[in-house]
């Protein structure tokens, strides 16, 4: 199905920059052995689609600009989008408390819908798609975000929650009266020229990607089965392409051919909230936007992980550019990382895959850091040898080592590859300077014991 006259128009003339990108995204494609992935890259109000591969290693479909792949958490920037066009038009405030709109939340102090948005209201994870399949939205946040399972106290840190989301599309439904699905098509999809795409929900006329697994060692492809809980579906439901991406990602610069959100709107998204310290996913974030620096300027996207695939957005608001990607693979994420890296050389316009590399002394022991953490359902195990050198067990699965640097920041040992990636840090309590929390992927666990 086409998309509507305000989605961005791929230019598919033979240009050097186009040239140069497919033969980049082909190759890179192939090194990784990635089944299927999209490139849309918008310059100087030009916009570049690529594509290659197929949709399903299975049956060889093939991969096309139109193709829809899931795009895991980069579904929060949209739920979050809607949830400022309720602010602009006055229906809430972003300083408002969550339980003033959210009946499960009212026994929660302080916590503020801004809170939910940039991840900072200290609320946990929340559990397994597979445990939460059976709930509603309300049995959901009453059982999991109580105030003992909190891990610090709102505005006071960052966690990564898609419980946080779970609440702000609750939040969408309570102000609209309309379902998640139908306010985010209403409010944001439509207008973006995007043709709805949802997990689990047929898209009529729109060719959706599958979810593989690309073994690291023997490279074998299989294919993966989407797993989110319908309840989760503001933080991780939706599908779309990655010129679907480039529309959202020129909305939240104030650009495009047709403005979705307003000047003050976005630049709200993409502003640094207070207290919100991501660790290594990346250098901030706003009321619903990871921030990226790049130099002297700041990028603001997101990067979103479903099973068996991997979508990243980058936006510069000063220039306008916007670059998005989508694979359907899980190694699809070291795909972006190096092709990012090239981005640059092709376009003149460097882009930063990730967080910027953090600025630190030589490797030591950190014995201090054993002890037992816990974000939610989920059980963090630092354990020390004799040195004082730690591993990572997260809920009894095979221990991962860590090494540990002067300012408590911490790398994570792939025990399978033996590959080291950023990951965490531990933190210190304000009051007494006592190691409290550990943080990993942006998501922190709170001290309950010591080793």
């Amino acid at each position: 199905m086409p998309h509507a006259s305000s989605a961005p128009v791929a230019n598919r003339q033979p240009t050097r920059i186009r040239r140069l990108l497919q033969e980049r995204l082909d190759t890179l494609a192939r090194a990784h052995q990635v089944p299927g992935a999209q490139l849309a890259v918008h310059l100087d109000a030009v916009t570049y689609a690529l594509h290659t591969g197929v949709a399903d290693a299975g049956t060889g479909r093939p991969l096309t600009a139109d193709t829809a792949v899931p795009l895991g958490s980069l579904t929060k920037p949209y739920t979050a989008a809607a949830v400022l066009l309720l602010a602009d038009d006055g229906d809430l405030d972003l300083d408002d408390l969550a339980g003033a709109h959210i009946p499960e939340l009212r026994r929660a102090p302080h916590l503020t819908v801004r809170h939910l948005l940039s991840h900072t209201g200290g609320l946990p994870t929340g559990p397994d798609s597979d445990d939460a399949a059976g709930l509603t939205a309300a049995r959901y946040l009453a059982t999991y975000c109580a105030g003992r399972d909190t891990v610090c106290a709102p505005g006071t840190g960052f966690s990564y929650s898609n419980a946080g989301y779970v609440a702000a599309g609750r939040l969408i439904e309570e102000v609209t009266g309309m379902a998640w699905r139908d306010a985010v098509r209403t409010l944001l999809l439509e207008p973006l020229g995007t043709v709805p795409a949802f997990l689990g929900e047929p898209a009529p006329g729109r060719p959706l990607a599958g979810g593989h697994s690309v073994h690291p060692v023997s490279g074998r492809v299989r294919p993966v089965r989407q797993t989110l809980a319908p309840l989760e579906a503001p933080a991780g439901g939706l599908a779309a392409s990655a010129l679907d991406l480039v529309a959202l990602g020129r909305a939240l610069t104030g650009a495009g051919p047709r403005a979705v959100l307003t000047p003050d709107a976005a630049e709200e998204m993409r502003s640094p909230v207070p207290g919100a310290a991501p660790g290594a996913l990346a250098d901030a974030w706003g009321s619903g936007l990871a921030l990226f620096q790049q130099d002297a300027r700041l990028w603001c996207g997101h990067d979103g992980n479903a099973q068996g695939t991997s979508c990243h957005l980058r936006a510069e608001p000063d220039t306008g550019t916007v670059v998005a990607f989508t694979a359907n693979a899980n190694n699809g994420t070291a795909l972006w990382h190096e092709l990012a890296g090239e981005l640059g050389e092709i376009t003149g316009e460097p882009v930063p895959p990730a967080a910027r590399p953090p600025v630190r002394g030589p490797a030591g022991a950190l014995p201090q850091g054993a002890g037992s953490y816990r974000n939610g359902t989920v059980e963090y195990l630092v354990t020390a040898d004799a040195a004082g050198t730690l591993s990572l067990t997260v809920n009894g699965d095979t221990p991962a080592p860590l090494v540990c640097y002067p300012d408590l920041s911490c790398d994570l040992v792939d025990p399978t590859t033996g590959r080291t990636v950023p990951g965490g840090r531990f933190l210190r309590d304000p009051d007494s300077g006592a190691i409290d929390r550990l943080q990993i992927s942006g998501r922190t666990a709170r001290r309950t014991a010591t080793a």
